[in-house]
Protein backbone atom coordinates (compact mmCIF):
# COMPACT_ATOMS: atom_id res chain seq x y z
CA UNK A 1 0.00 0.00 0.00
CA UNK A 2 1.80 3.15 -0.90
CA UNK A 3 2.26 6.11 1.31
CA UNK A 4 -0.61 8.28 -0.44
CA UNK A 5 -3.07 5.74 0.00
CA UNK A 6 -2.27 5.87 3.73
CA UNK A 7 -2.54 9.35 4.46
CA UNK A 8 -6.27 9.64 1.66
CA UNK A 9 -7.45 6.91 3.98
CA UNK A 10 -6.18 8.51 7.12
CA UNK A 11 -8.76 11.94 5.70
CA UNK A 12 -11.05 9.50 5.06
CA UNK A 13 -12.03 8.20 7.95
CA UNK A 14 -11.81 11.61 9.74
CA UNK A 15 -14.62 12.58 7.15
CA UNK A 16 -16.65 9.63 7.72
CA UNK A 17 -16.65 9.96 11.60
CA UNK A 18 -17.90 14.17 10.88
CA UNK A 19 -20.31 12.70 8.59
CA UNK A 20 -21.63 9.65 10.83
CA UNK A 21 -21.63 11.96 13.91
CA UNK A 22 -23.93 14.43 12.02
CA UNK A 23 -25.87 11.66 10.04
CA UNK A 24 -24.74 12.57 6.74
CA UNK A 25 -22.93 9.72 5.77
CA UNK A 26 -24.55 9.70 2.36
CA UNK A 27 -24.94 12.77 1.58
CA UNK A 28 -20.91 13.62 1.98
CA UNK A 29 -20.67 10.65 -0.12
CA UNK A 30 -22.54 12.56 -2.93
CA UNK A 31 -20.65 15.51 -2.09
CA UNK A 32 -16.99 14.23 -1.95
CA UNK A 33 -18.61 11.88 -5.57
CA UNK A 34 -19.45 15.32 -7.36
CA UNK A 35 -16.45 17.29 -6.26
CA UNK A 36 -14.11 14.37 -7.43
CA UNK A 37 -16.08 14.04 -10.67
CA UNK A 38 -15.70 17.62 -10.94
CA UNK A 39 -12.41 18.30 -11.06
CA UNK A 40 -10.92 15.36 -12.43
CA UNK A 41 -13.11 15.53 -15.28
CA UNK A 42 -11.64 19.09 -15.81
CA UNK A 43 -7.97 20.56 -16.45
CA UNK A 44 -8.76 23.44 -16.61
CA UNK A 45 -9.88 23.08 -12.57
CA UNK A 46 -7.02 20.36 -11.55
CA UNK A 47 -4.15 22.90 -13.39
CA UNK A 48 -5.35 26.12 -10.58
CA UNK A 49 -5.17 23.38 -7.96
CA UNK A 50 -1.95 22.17 -8.67
CA UNK A 51 -0.33 25.09 -9.82
CA UNK A 52 2.29 25.93 -7.71
CA UNK A 53 2.30 29.53 -9.16
CA UNK A 54 -0.86 30.16 -7.52
CA UNK A 55 -0.59 31.54 -4.25
CA UNK A 56 -2.64 28.96 -1.51
CA UNK A 57 -4.91 31.41 -0.56
CA UNK A 58 -6.14 32.46 -3.32
CA UNK A 59 -6.79 28.19 -4.16
CA UNK A 60 -8.43 28.25 -0.84
CA UNK A 61 -10.45 31.60 -1.25
CA UNK A 62 -11.20 30.25 -5.24
CA UNK A 63 -12.92 26.66 -3.29
CA UNK A 64 -14.65 28.96 -0.91
CA UNK A 65 -15.93 30.92 -2.91
CA UNK A 66 -16.80 28.36 -5.79
CA UNK A 67 -18.12 26.10 -3.25
CA UNK A 68 -19.69 27.26 -0.67
CA UNK A 69 -23.45 26.10 0.14
CA UNK A 70 -22.60 23.21 -2.44
CA UNK A 71 -20.74 21.29 -0.22
CA UNK A 72 -21.28 20.75 3.50
CA UNK A 73 -18.44 22.23 5.64
CA UNK A 74 -16.74 18.58 6.65
CA UNK A 75 -16.30 17.99 3.10
CA UNK A 76 -14.74 21.57 1.85
CA UNK A 77 -12.89 21.45 4.54
CA UNK A 78 -11.56 18.48 4.03
CA UNK A 79 -10.52 19.26 1.08
CA UNK A 80 -9.47 23.02 2.00
CA UNK A 81 -7.04 20.96 4.11
CA UNK A 82 -5.71 18.93 1.43
CA UNK A 83 -4.84 21.86 -0.93
CA UNK A 84 -3.33 23.25 2.29
CA UNK A 85 -0.86 20.56 2.59
CA UNK A 86 -0.40 20.18 -0.63
CA UNK A 87 -1.95 16.55 -1.07
CA UNK A 88 -4.25 17.85 -3.96
CA UNK A 89 -3.39 14.77 -5.57
CA UNK A 90 -5.39 12.54 -3.04
CA UNK A 91 -8.79 13.64 -4.27
CA UNK A 92 -9.83 10.45 -5.71
CA UNK A 93 -7.91 8.39 -3.41
CA UNK A 94 -10.04 10.43 -0.28
CA UNK A 95 -13.14 9.51 -2.01
CA UNK A 96 -12.01 5.92 -2.53
CA UNK A 97 -11.22 5.48 0.83
CA UNK A 98 -14.55 7.34 2.36
CA UNK A 99 -16.13 4.63 0.05
CA UNK A 100 -14.64 1.25 1.54
CA UNK A 101 -15.08 2.81 5.06
CA UNK A 102 -18.69 3.58 4.46
CA UNK A 103 -19.21 0.08 2.97
CA UNK A 104 -17.53 -1.26 5.72
CA UNK A 105 -19.86 0.39 8.71
CA UNK A 106 -22.63 0.21 6.77
CA UNK A 107 -22.25 -3.32 5.24
CA UNK A 108 -22.43 -1.95 1.85
CA UNK A 109 -21.36 -3.48 -1.51
CA UNK A 110 -21.25 -2.30 -5.37
CA UNK A 111 -21.55 -4.51 -7.75
CA UNK A 112 -21.21 -4.16 -11.42
CA UNK A 113 -23.62 -6.25 -13.21
CA UNK A 114 -23.44 -7.04 -16.89
CA UNK A 115 -26.56 -7.85 -19.30
CA UNK A 116 -27.44 -8.51 -22.64
CA UNK A 117 -29.91 -5.26 -21.96
CA UNK A 118 -30.46 -2.64 -19.72
CA UNK A 119 -32.31 -3.64 -16.26
CA UNK A 120 -35.06 -1.80 -15.19
CA UNK A 121 -35.24 -1.03 -11.54
CA UNK A 122 -37.60 -4.24 -10.27
CA UNK A 123 -34.65 -6.50 -12.02
CA UNK A 124 -32.05 -4.42 -10.30
CA UNK A 125 -33.65 -4.73 -6.90
CA UNK A 126 -33.65 -8.59 -7.72
CA UNK A 127 -29.96 -9.01 -8.13
CA UNK A 128 -29.47 -6.95 -5.27
CA UNK A 129 -31.47 -8.81 -3.39
CA UNK A 130 -30.78 -12.47 -4.15
CA UNK A 131 -26.74 -11.29 -4.28
CA UNK A 132 -26.60 -9.25 -1.31
CA UNK A 133 -28.07 -12.86 0.15
CA UNK A 134 -24.64 -14.61 -1.02
CA UNK A 135 -22.41 -11.54 0.35
CA UNK A 136 -24.07 -10.54 3.02
CA UNK A 137 -24.42 -6.92 2.52
CA UNK A 138 -26.93 -4.78 0.84
CA UNK A 139 -26.00 -4.28 -2.89
CA UNK A 140 -25.84 -0.90 -5.05
CA UNK A 141 -26.25 -2.17 -8.52
CA UNK A 142 -24.38 -0.37 -12.06
CA UNK A 143 -26.05 -1.96 -14.93
CA UNK A 144 -23.67 -2.40 -17.62
CA UNK A 145 -24.59 -3.40 -20.62
CA UNK A 146 -22.55 -5.63 -22.80
CA UNK A 147 -24.01 -6.67 -26.32
CA UNK A 148 -21.54 -9.52 -26.51
CA UNK A 149 -23.48 -11.32 -23.76
CA UNK A 150 -25.96 -14.03 -25.55
CA UNK A 151 -27.79 -13.75 -22.13
CA UNK A 152 -27.65 -14.40 -18.25
CA UNK A 153 -25.52 -12.04 -16.42
CA UNK A 154 -22.24 -11.41 -15.28
CA UNK A 155 -21.83 -9.58 -11.67
CA UNK A 156 -18.97 -8.66 -9.88
CA UNK A 157 -18.86 -7.74 -6.28
CA UNK A 158 -15.27 -6.49 -5.37
CA UNK A 159 -13.18 -9.28 -6.83
CA UNK A 160 -15.50 -12.00 -6.84
CA UNK A 161 -17.22 -12.49 -10.27
CA UNK A 162 -20.62 -14.50 -10.42
CA UNK A 163 -20.82 -15.77 -14.14
CA UNK A 164 -24.55 -16.98 -14.92
CA UNK A 165 -24.44 -16.09 -18.58
CA UNK A 166 -25.31 -18.26 -21.35
CA UNK A 167 -21.14 -17.94 -22.42
CA UNK A 168 -20.14 -19.02 -19.12
CA UNK A 169 -22.49 -21.86 -18.85
CA UNK A 170 -21.62 -23.23 -21.92
CA UNK A 171 -17.39 -22.83 -21.49
CA UNK A 172 -18.24 -24.80 -18.46
CA UNK A 173 -20.25 -27.58 -19.74
CA UNK A 174 -17.53 -27.35 -22.56
CA UNK A 175 -14.54 -27.88 -19.59
CA UNK A 176 -16.95 -30.71 -18.15
CA UNK A 177 -17.06 -33.24 -21.89
CA UNK A 178 -13.30 -32.64 -22.08
CA UNK A 179 -12.55 -34.13 -18.18
CA UNK A 180 -14.63 -36.93 -19.20
CA UNK A 181 -13.29 -37.89 -22.32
Amino acid sequence: MSQDTVVAKRYAKALFEVAEQQQRVTETEQELRAFVEAVSGDTDIRGFINSPNVPEPVKLQVLAGSFEGKLSAPVLNTIKLLVQRGRADLFGALLDGYLAIQEDKLGLADAKVYSAYALDDEEKAAVAEQFGARVNKTIRVENIVDPELLGGLKVVIGDTMFDGSVAGKLERLEKSFNRRV
